[in-house]
């Protein structure tokens, strides 16, 4: 029996308990009595019946108010305290008990929280001997974390049903761009701890690499390895290589496979680079074939009449020269167009100009004692080259330039041309021979005692480029030019350079390799399912009155634990004015939505973040009434079920004044930040939740259904929108 019932039941006693015996004495003096005697029992009882129900009323009135009083101070007063108690030993260690109340309940609270600081001292004792015992484990997942984090391939790890409980940063942001690539927003990524890897690869190419392994494991073969091809969403060729992670399954020894390790390599440029080096030398090979066939007659006739006319001679001088100007145009041209194509497979990497130049400059000052000054830099020019050899290569040419002519300062010149860059050492004094050029371009290169096994030609090869030398007459300079691929935009995955998370992210949960289907049952406890928390800001209060959402942000909840790193954030063009109020609220502007997406961009967007998993928010009903609304215009239909921490705190706390989010945050000891944000609120809404799974225990609701259940028997459920 609840409180109220018991208010009602004691109410119900009392005015048995004040009426009850008048009524019974009346009723037995009443049959005792002769007709006489009752009708005289009438008349003296008649005038004073009115006082007598008054004075009876005013009593139980009275008693009323006396027990309505006790009851606050005694019944509900120790059911809130039950509920603090609760708070206190389950979900925020420093939450204390308010002693309040009568004397008796006052004593209670403190000796309650007496046992709280006790309790806390034991726990302390309990974790510090847990961190000890945990450490090594914990060590052991930290460095494979940070090995997964550094590595430079994509590399993702599943479980035999396919449910991924380990990846990387190189795979985050191969996947993100691929989510691009496709029609996917990018804070729509596809990978996420728990999710399905063949939302990204194809299941069959999968399902055929494990039965390759698994025929090689049987035969015991020295390496159960799989490759295979396959296709992303957004049409880029990936190539996977899949590898077994066994475990020891009996007394044996024998191993069975529980998970497999994927590593992924997007090869659709190279795929493409090959295709146009096949078109450069298409196109060098039809476009010279016709000018070196005309120059051969050219040639041919020079030779064979020498005592032509000088018209003529100078005729076929000419064409040679032409033809001439026109090969060099046409490989000026192709080194230009292809110059990306043309590049060889040393591994390079993409790095401002402007370093290499002050790795040299620092080196050759330091080394070689020669003053050195920058000319004519573009500091936001980026190369494709690898830094070392080619630093290597302008301190040997400096070498060489102090030996043979003593250069008293050298300066640097780096300027873009096309798909190119043009990086010049400058010097002042005499000219070097031609011969002295290529000398210095085939020889070993060496700078003191340290012996490449590299030409400067070798390098510049590599690079896919060229070195030349040339006079500047009129200033009585010379100058080495390098001509460098510049660093194209495809190279750079999108979002690779910023991490704003600050520190490592936390791409692992090893306990996933256990996890099995991840589809919603309603009968599944509430610890074993994935949930999405979400929140939205909108235009104002009403969405049935044309109010629009301008911002969505969600986060993941993954085995237990919240994954801030996996979530969604996404402003939205509502296609209406913001309403002053509700700027002052959340502080998103017209100017910060003006080149949004629309919601019929966001929504699908967001649906594929949430699939497969519960939706939590707090005041569900609100955001849900907004997405309701869209779906006839964008055809997304949220069908999974959908729990509110505002009906929860209802049902765990109903004796507490206020279900704010606030109000529930600080009394469960949960910090909010970013708050009218929408992946703030998000946090904080998850936060809170994990903190009531436990209280939910306690309780007896550890279901899916029963939270729903127990949910909907609120008085907060009936509120519409």
């Amino acid at each position: 029996m609840n409180a109220r019932a018991r208010f009602i039941a004691a109410v119900i006693i009392l005015g048995l308990l004040m009426t009850g015996p008048f009524v019974i004495t009346a009723g037995l003096i009443w049959a005792g009595a002769q007709p006489d005697e009752q009708a005289r029992l009438a008349e003296l009882i008649a005038p004073h019946l009115s006082l007598g129900v008054m004075m009876t009323a005013f009593g139980f009135v009275l008693g009323l108010l006396v027990m309505r009083h006790l009851f606050g101070q005694y019944v509900h007063g120790l059911l809130r305290m039950v509920e603090n108690l609760r708070l206190m030993l389950s979900a925020n260690r420093d939450f204390r008990v308010t002693p309040e109340g009568p004397p008796e309940v006052r004593l209670l609270a403190q000796a309650a929280n007496a046992l709280a600081e006790q309790r806390d001292g034991l726990m302390d004792d309990v974790n510090a001997q847990i961190i000890a015992a945990k450490a090594s484990v914990e060590e052991e997942k930290n460095r494979l974390a940070a090995l997964m984090s550094e590595l430079a391939q994509a590399v993702v790890v599943c479980n035999l049903d396919g449910r991924i409980l380990l990846y990387n940063s190189r795979a985050r942001l191969q996947f993100r761009a691929l989510a691009q690539g496709g029609t996917a927003l990018a804070s729509g990524a596809l990978i996420g701890l728990g999710r399905s890897i063949f939302s990204i690869l194809e299941r069959n190419q999968i399902d055929h690499a494990l039965e390759v392994v698994r025929q090689r494991l049987g035969r015991s073969a020295a390496t159960a390895i799989a490759n295979f091809i396959t296709t992303a969403r957004g049409g880029q060729l990936l190539r996977v290589q899949l590898v077994p992670v066994l475990a020891t399954s009996d007394d044996a020894g024998h191993s069975a496979m529980t998970g497999y390790v994927l590593t992924v390599e997007n090869i659709t440029r190279s795929l493409e680079q090959e295709s146009r080096r096949d078109q450069v030398l298409q196109s060098l090979t039809d476009g010279s074939r016709g000018s070196l066939a005309n120059i051969r007659v050219a040639v041919g006739n020079l030779t064979d009449y020498p005592d032509m006319g000088p018209e003529i001679r100078e005729r076929f001088v000419g064409i040679i020269s032409d033809e001439v100007v026109r090969m060099s145009q046409r490989l000026d041209r192709t080194m230009s167009e292809f110059a990306d194509s043309l590049k060889t497979r040393w591994p390079l990497e993409d790095v401002l100009g402007a370093d290499i130049l002050a790795a040299a400059r620092r080196r050759i000052e330091q080394q070689l004692g020669l003053p050195t000054k920058n000319e004519e830099i573009d500091e936001t020019l980026w190369l494709r080259a690898e830094s070392f050899s080619l630093v290597f290569s302008i301190c040997f040419l400096t070498s060489r330039l102090i030996e043979h002519y003593q250069i008293k300062e050298l300066r640097f010149r780096l300027l873009p041309f096309g798909k190119l860059a043009y990086l010049d050492l400058i010097w002042a004094g005499h000219a070097m021979s031609s011969e002295a050029s290529y000398t210095w371009e085939t020889e070993t290169m060496q700078l003191g005692r340290e012996v490449s096994p590299l030409s400067l030609r070798d390098v510049v090869d590599r690079h896919g480029g060229e070195i030349w030398y040339e006079r500047e007459k009129a200033a009585h300079r010379a100058f080495f030019r390098f001509v460098l691929p510049v660093a194209s935009p495809d190279h750079q995955i999108a979002g690779e350079a910023i991490d704003d998370s600050g520190v490592r992210p936390e791409y692992y949960d090893f306990d996933l390799f256990h996890f099995r289907d991840q589809s919603i049952d309603l009968d599944r406890p509430l610890s074993d399912l994935a949930y999405t928390v979400f929140d939205t800001e909108t235009t104002g209060l009403e969405p049935a009155a044309g109010d629009e959402i301008i911002q969505i942000g969600a986060v993941r909840i993954v085995n237990g634990r919240l994954l801030r790193n996996e979530s969604f954030d996404q402003l939205v063009d509502p296609e209406r004015f913001l309403r002053p109020a509700g700027v002052r609220i959340h502080g998103i502007t017209a100017d910060m939505l003006r080149g949004q997406p629309t919601i019929d961009i966001v929504l699908p967007a967001f649906h594929d973040f949430c699939s497969e998993t519960v939706l939590v928010a707090h005041n569900a009903a609100f955001d849900m009434r907004f997405l309701q609304l869209k779906e006839e215009r964008t055809g997304v239909v949220f069908t999974q079920p959908v729990l509110d921490t505002l009906l929860l705190s209802g049902v765990l706390h109903s004796n507490q004044e206020s279900h704010q989010l606030d109000d529930i945050a600080e009394r469960l000891g949960v910090a909010i930040e970013g708050r009218h944000s929408a992946r703030g609120d998000a946090c904080a809404t998850a936060e809170v939740f994990l903190k009531m799974l436990p209280l939910l225990a306690q309780t007896g609701i550890t279901t899916l259904r029963q939270a729903l259940e127990a949910s909907e028997k609120t008085y907060f459920a009936r509120v519409k929108y």
